[in-house]
Formats: structure tokens, C-alpha cells, sequence
């Protein structure tokens, strides 16, 4: 599903009107349709409507207007002036008055209004882009302290629609109706969790408007297709083979984390290219993966040397490498996963320290012989960038659009939500998950995940995609069973069987 920014929704309404004759209150009307069928649904009779002077606050009129008819209390507040009405806003408001609902221009909620009410949220829509201040700000804050369920026409008021950011103050909905198209506000944090559920509702926009837009949002069916197919004539290598270069003193785990996600994501054969002093305690832990001694700094580390063993192991044996998992941050090892940059002809996946590696040195990104995806957390994303925390979480979707583009890696930008971006400039959100997964080791897991798909021969966008979505509906298994507090990276893998065949089902099933 298409997920759009308020200046797309803006161009595909107007080119709805001018190019098509579909006319503003003809969407209009469909649009308050929609949600007076879902406000129906929640059982209230009393209904307050609160509307801005904006053609969102004609959507509420609309609402109002239907559930006077059908025989609701209602009451509409207009916390605008009337001499600034919108035209389509006042023809509303006309209507309105004609047919008898009580409309009153005030801003000031006061108790007996919310008493026993369900309140309807048509204050501002998704072209809010300045802060929302003085009485308005007063009475959303009264709403909210209230406890009365809400129903945001098309966005929460206070939000913004394209980066989810408060904008002062916003409306805490129980559910938001939008229109057309999720926007990318109603699925970034903290956006998300002040729409609630969220319900997307045709009002009429031509779907051939919406081909253009670079933002979607991962869904079940689409990440079905992707499943590489497994044919009865087939053996091991068909399924290709990954070395995984993971691994220092005290973060053996983050290897075999990483390799046994790995095959439990479907490769045929994985390798762990270890640090020669640490082999033992690692082979001690493998059954199924096999495992490559690399020289090493004498302290559990890799060395530059381990260089042509891994260039050799790939030439002759692999097909995909994944580096960075526990692997340390000591200047040879950073070394070596700049001269992989530059010299393996083989897909690769960087995580962790391997990302870390490349804190200024990202120009070495665009000289890559082969694909390359990253795999970065918001604070090693920071590092790579030179940008905050703060700035990157204000708006995700646009940081890793634009890191990718200029560095021509796919990019997994890890955290809630996760995103997808491609180098053609196309971005994925991705919608499965739970803070559960917010442990050790989930990250490695992921990595070992995106490998494997690579290794039976995805591509690095759809590899990207499925691993990202099965990693998070995996979580989202294994915390109905552990609970989110008790929730282990191994939890994960141990759940990804379950995973696959959730996404084999098919929904209506």
C-alpha cells in the first residue's frame, strides 16, 4: 500500500478535481460517509463534532449532518471563525443548519459537552505544518484529559502528517478513518500511537494517481510472493552459502545468533569466519554451521591478514558475505572491512561494527564491486550520517531515503519503524514488530535473515523487504508466548518456522 506526504495527498486531490470532474464535495461527502459509517460502529449516541474552518471541518459536517439524520444526538463546534469557512466548509455549514444541527461557533470545551459524548476530531487535516497554540492547544488538552473516545477525520489534529511529530499539542484518537492513502504520519512514531487503529477508506482518488509515490507499506500478501520457491530437485547448494564473518572475544553469541538465522531463514550451507584464538569456543557451540579460522590480533580480534582467506573462501566456496556482527572496533579489523568494501565481488550485509567501520569513510560505499546492504540502528546511523539521534527519528523516512540515494547501498534502518530504502529512491515501512524486540542479539539475527535470502538468490530489494517483515512477525509470534519482557533474541529464531508459515497462509484463511 501507497503511504503519501500531505503535499502528494494535496496534488492527487487536485488533480482528482481538475482532471477527472470529480468535485471537492462530491469527496467531500464520500469522505464524511466513511466516517459516519465507522463512528456507527462504536455504539455511541451522543455525538460531538469538533470542526476547523478548513475543508477537514467540512468533513465533520458532513459526519454530523448523517448521524442527525439517522437519529443520533449530535452537536457540532466550530472552534473557527465563520467569516473564515472554507467555501466547501460553508456550504457545508449551510446545509447543515438547514437540516437542523445545532452548530455553535466556540472554542472552549467545557465538561457537559464530553459528558457521555463520542467526540469527532475534524479540526485540522494533514496540511498542518505549524504548531498548534492558545485556546485551540487549551482545548485539545482538555479533550485528552478527558477519557472520551475520539474519531480523527483523516489525521489526529496536531499531527503532522508527514513526519508523525507532535505539532505542539494533538488529538489522542481511539480510531482515525483517513482517505485514499495512509499517510506517513499515521504509521511514524509518536504519530502512530496518537492515530490508534487506523482505517484507510476509498472516497474515489483514480489509483492510476497514485503510481508515482516512492513511500509504501509492507503487507502480508505482497512478502508471500517474495518466498523463495524450494523445487523437489534440489539439494544444499541450490540454497547458496554465506560466510559470515562475526565474532571477538566475549561476542562469540552474536556469531552464532547470526548463523543459525541464517539457516533457519533457508540457506543451504553457512560458514562462520571466526577469529583463529576463539575457534574452539565456537565450534563448541555449532551443530549445523561450519566454521573458518581468520588470523587474529592475538586478542580475540581480526587481523588485516584474515584479508585474503576471506576474498578466497568467497572466490571458491560463497556466494554471499555478511560482516559486522560482534566483530570489535580495533583499527585492523575497520582496515579489513574497507578493503571487502572495495575488493569483494560478493552481495554483502553490514552490520554492527561493520558499520561502525565506515564512520567517515562512507565515499567507500559508492566504489563497491557488488551490492551492499546496511543494517543500521538509529545511533549507528548516526555516526555514519554526522546527524543527531534526535534529527534522524524526526524524519527516518527522508534521512534513509537520502543516504541511500547518494550512496547507492539498500539501507535497513532499523528502530520503530523500521524502514526500507532503495538507491532508485523508492522507501518501505515496514509494520511488524514489538518493543519486546528491543534486546541483544535481535539485530544479528536480522543479519544473519537478510544473508540467506540473498544466498537463495532475492534480490537485495526483496531480501531487504521479506527479512525485515518475517524478522518483525517473528517477534510478534514469539511475544504471545514470552511476553515481551521475557522476549530473547533466540526467542526469534526459535519462532521463524512459525513465521514462514503464517505468510504461506493466506489471509481470508
Amino acid at each position: 500500500m501507497k503511504v503519501v506526504t500531505s503535499k502528494e495527498m494535496q496534488a492527487i486531490d487536485k488533480k482528482t478535481i481538475e482532471g477527472y470532474g470529480i468535485s471537492g464535495l462530491v469527496l467531500m461527502e464520500r469522505a464524511g460517509l466513511a466516517v459516519t459509517q465507522r463512528t456507527k460502529e462504536l455504539s455511541a449516541h451522543k455525538i460531538l463534532v469538533l470542526c476547523g474552518s478548513g475543508n477537514n471541518g467540512g468533513d465533520g459536517l458532513v459526519v454530523a449532518r448523517n448521524l442527525h439524520n439517522a437519529g443520533y444526538k449530535v452537536k457540532v463546534l466550530m472552534v473557527g471563525k465563520k467569516d473564515r469557512l472554507s467555501p466547501d466548509c460553508m456550504t457545508q455549514y449551510k446545509i447543515a443548519k438547514k437540516l437542523g444541527v445545532p452548530v455553535e461557533f466556540r472554542v472552549k470545551l467545557k465538561e457537559i459537552d464530553l459528558h457521555g459524548a463520542l467526540v469527532v476530531d475534524a479540526i485540522f487535516g494533514t496540511g498542518l505544518s505549524k504548531e498548534v497554540t492558545g485556546k485551540i492547544a487549551e482545548t485539545i488538552s482538555f479533550l485528552n484529559d478527558s477519557g472520551v473516545p475520539v474519531v480523527a477525520v483523516d489525521i489526529p489534529s496536531g499531527i503532522s502528517s508527514d513526519t508523525g511529530q507532535v505539532l505542539g499539542t494533538a488529538v489522542r484518537a481511539s480510531i482515525t478513518v483517513t482517505f485514499g492513502l495512509p499517510k506517513r504520519g499515521h504509521l511514524l512514531y509518536p504519530g502512530a500511537e496518537y492515530t490508534g487503529k487506523l482505517f484507510v477508506e476509498d472516497i474515489g482518488f483514480p489509483p492510476k494517481l497514485f503510481k508515482n509515490i516512492k513511500c509504501e507499506l509492507l503487507e502480508k500478501d505482497d512478502m508471500a510472493l517474495l518466498l523463495p520457491e524450494r523445487p523437489r530437485y534440489s539439494h544444499k547448494g541450490s540454497y547458496g552459502h554465506v560466510l559470515l564473518v562475526s565474532g571477538s572475544k566475549g561476542k562469540t553469541g552474536a556469531a552464532w545468533m547470526a548463523a543459525k538465522a541464517c539457516l533457519r531463514t533457508g540457506a543451504g550451507l553457512v560458514t562462520i569466519g571466526v577469529p583463529d584464538s576463539l575457534l574452539d569456543v565456537l565450534q563448541s557451540k555449532v551443530t549445523e554451521e561450519m566454521t573458518l579460522p581468520l588470523p587474529d590480533r592475538g586478542d580475540g580480534t581480526l587481523s588485516l591478514k584474515a584479508l585474503d582467506t576471506v576474498l578466497g573462501f568467497l572466490y571458491e566456496k560463497a556466494d554471499i558475505l555478511a560482516i559486522g556482527p560482534g566483530i570489535g572496533t580495533n583499527e585492523e579489523t575497520q582496515k579489513l572491512v574497507h578493503e571487502l568494501l572495495q575488493r569483494c565481488t560478493a552481495p554483502m550485509v553490514i552490520d554492527a561494527d561493520g558499520i561502525n567501520a565506515l564512520k567517515g569513510k562512507t565515499s567507500l560505499l559508492k566504489k563497491t564491486r557488488a551490492p551492499v546492504v546496511l543494517t543500521p540502528h538509529p545511533g549507528e546511523f548516526a555516526r555514519l550520517t554526522g546527524k543527531t539521534i534526535n534529527e534522524i527519528e524526526k524524519n527516518r523516512i527522508d534521512a534513509a531515503m537520502a543516504f541511500s540515494k547518494n550512496t547507492g547501498v539498500y539501507l535497513i534502518l532499523k528502530g520503530v519503524p523500521t524502514v526500507i530504502a532503495e538507491p532508485e529512491g523508492n522507501v518501505y515501512i515496514n509494520p511488524t514488530g514489538n518493543p519486546g524486540m528491543a534486546k541483544a542479539g535481535v539485530g544479528d539475527v536480522l543479519t544473519g535473515m537478510t544473508a540467506s535470502l540473498l544466498a537463495q538468490g532475492l534480490s537485495p530489494l526483496e531480501a531487504s523487504l521479506l527479512s525485515v517483515y518475517t524478522h518483525g512477525l517473528a517477534g510478534d509470534i514469539a511475544s504471545t508466548k514470552q511476553g515481551q519482557h521475557s522476549l530473547i533474541a533466540s526467542d526469534i529464531i526459535n519462532t521463524l518456522h512459525e513465521a514462514f508459515q503464517h505468510l504461506r497462509t493466506p489471509c481470508n484463511t
